[in-house]
């Protein structure tokens, strides 16, 4: 086992040794992103259904215990939007004490994942998935804060996008037009704060103002502290969970819910932070320190938190390029909850509505949606169904049926991919001058066939189908097979059942080109000996043509 592979990336740079100036960088931009996160945690937590701390303390538990023990140079760890769906259907359903118990499920299965390695595999997680079930969430998002942004005055939100919907229809009329101003005007300075400058984060700048604006103008809308009371200004003390079989049975799904976006959430923004500093992540590493953060979260009262894409991105913007700025960020946020949670409260929702229907918008990448639509068909109606079943149904039918949908569409273009070439066959195709310059004069009663692909379940009836009727006209069939890479238990079977069929009407079947391992594959097999899979078409023939001599 390579100890590295389970190394923190911050034990690795500070025995490498990090530069004073670096320290620095890593400060300010700490401080920055502390600062973006504290409005984001805030609004993810009030959109899950739960209440605005158990955001602040899920960013400063799992985003130091991240930073400290992850995989990743710059990952910031915290809330993100893609839990808001999953979050807010378990508080529905099993209620907060059912969410803490099943993010902390969740986090020991995360772990097992690293454990297991198996960082490297959800990496083949379709692009195509990721980005339908992205645009549904964010789709979600934006249609959960329609009540706050309107300023409705109705009761809990239906979870079903299309009730959801038909409840804000019949409340419209009563929308409070100063939270609609709010929130319309926290979507544009973030916008416009966007474009002037990247040094102060838009969404303090809209905050800052909205909650002015609502406290010395004394304006009715909701806030913070109305609807949720004052924010506490402490840490909760840690609470350990003895989780008993039923309750494990019951908050299994919703778990693995958690640990399977998780972990694909958590690895992406990896990915991408790898992208835009030219580094490398560890994988596995990283899913143990996101298992770890998850079950510290859920002892701390916390919700599910995995890595975030827009936050470490603008921690690498501001110059951090090592795990200190995630734990500054982490330690910033502590400081403000200590300081000035009280303050918090007199935010408006309406402005974090705002906020959150700029993330959604982010989120959806339609660029990205409109790309893959014009793409192809295959990785269109992956896409559509996924985006659809994300948004009228639930994440986790999403992801399953997506990933059999992208599942059989790959085997039906792998089984499109693999073809079966007529290279030399005198009785129906003539003569073939090419071949022949290369190989010399073929014999009529030799037929010569290649198959260029895998030769796999989805292929394997096509292959037996097209050759089973060669005995009526040819007594040697010669297949090539030097770009077949693979033979699965299908494809083995069906070659098996020509062999013997041809051998039946006295046709003999010679391989060339068999790759080392399919000719292991062969042998034990049983069905074809060794001196009839030849290393190549030249030596196929000359066998061919000393066995026609000894006969």
């Amino acid at each position: 086992m390579d100890l590295r592979e389970f190394t923190p990336k911050l034990f690795t740079l500070l025995k490498e040794g990090i530069s004073a100036r670096q320290i620095s960088r890593d400060l300010f931009s700490g401080i920055i992103v502390g600062i973006i996160a504290l409005p984001l945690s805030i609004a993810f937590a009030i959109a899950s259904g739960v209440s605005p701390d158990k955001g602040l303390v899920t960013a400063i538990i799992a985003g130091f215990f991240i930073s400290v023990f992850g995989g990743s140079r710059v990952q910031i760890g915290g809330p993100t939007g893609a839990f808001i769906v999953i979050v807010y259907g378990i508080v529905q359903q099993y209620g907060v004490e059912g969410l803490t118990v099943a993010t902390f499920i969740a986090g020991f299965m995360i772990m097992l994942m690293g454990f297991l390695r198996f960082g490297s595999l959800l990496k083949y997680f379709p692009f195509t998935l990721i980005v339908g079930f992205t645009a549904g969430i964010a789709v979600i998002i934006f249609s959960s804060q329609i009540k706050d942004l309107l300023g409705l005055e109705m009761g809990a939100v239906p979870s079903g996008f299309i009730e959801k919907w038909a409840e804000y229809g019949r409340h419209l009329t009563a929308a409070n037009l100063y939270a609609v101003l709010i929130g319309l005007g926290t979507i544009a300075v973030i916008l416009l704060f966007t474009r002037i400058t990247s040094k102060v984060p838009s969404p303090l700048i809209a905050i800052v103002l909205s909650t002015l604006a609502v406290y010395f103008f004394q304006l009715p809308v909701d806030t913070i502290s109305s609807r949720f009371g004052t924010i506490p200004n402490t840490l909760p003390m840690p609470k350990f969970y003895s989780v008993d079989f039923e309750t494990f049975k019951n908050l299994l799904a919703p778990a693995l819910a958690i640990a399977m976006l998780g972990g694909i959430e958590s690895l992406l923004s990896a990915v991408v932070a790898d992208g835009m500093i030219g580094g490398r992540h560890r994988s596995n590493m990283e899913l143990v320190a996101q298992g770890g953060a998850n079950i510290l979260s859920a002892m701390f009262g916390g919700i599910p938190a995995t890595g975030a894409i827009a936050r470490t991105a603008a921690n690498i913007k501001n110059g951090g390029r090592t795990p200190i700025s995630g734990v500054v960020h982490a330690l910033t946020l502590l400081v403000i909850m200590l300081l000035a949670a009280p303050l918090a409260g007199l935010i408006p929702l309406a402005c974090l509505a705002g906020i959150l229907v700029v993330v959604a918008w982010n989120m959806a990448e339609l660029h990205t949606f409109a790309a893959i639509l014009r793409s192809n068909r295959y990785d269109a109606a992956v896409l559509l169904v996924t985006f659809f079943l994300t948004v009228v149904f639930d994440l986790v039918v999403a992801i399953e049926i997506g990933m059999v949908l992208a599942a059989f569409l790959f085997i039906k273009r792998m089984a499109d991919a693999t073809s079966l070439g007529q290279m030399f066959d005198a009785q129906t195709a003539g003569d073939s001058p090419l071949f022949e310059d290369e190989f010399g004069k073929i014999p009529p009663h030799i037929a010569v066939y290649e198959i260029n692909g895998p030769l796999f379940f989805g292929a394997a009836q096509r292959f037996f189908d097209a050759l089973k009727d060669l005995g009526d006209r040819h007594s040697v069939l010669i297949l090539r097979m030097r770009h077949v890479s693979i033979i699965d238990a299908t494809g083995m079977k069906r070659l098996e059942d020509l062999v013997r069929l041809l051998e039946g009407r006295g046709v003999k079947v010679v391989l060339s080109g068999v790759s080392p391992r399919i000719m292991d594959d062969l042998l034990k097999a049983g069905f074809i000996d060794v001196e009839r899979m030849q290393p190549d078409m030249e030596a196929a023939l000359k066998w061919v043509s000393e066995l026609s001599r000894k006969s």
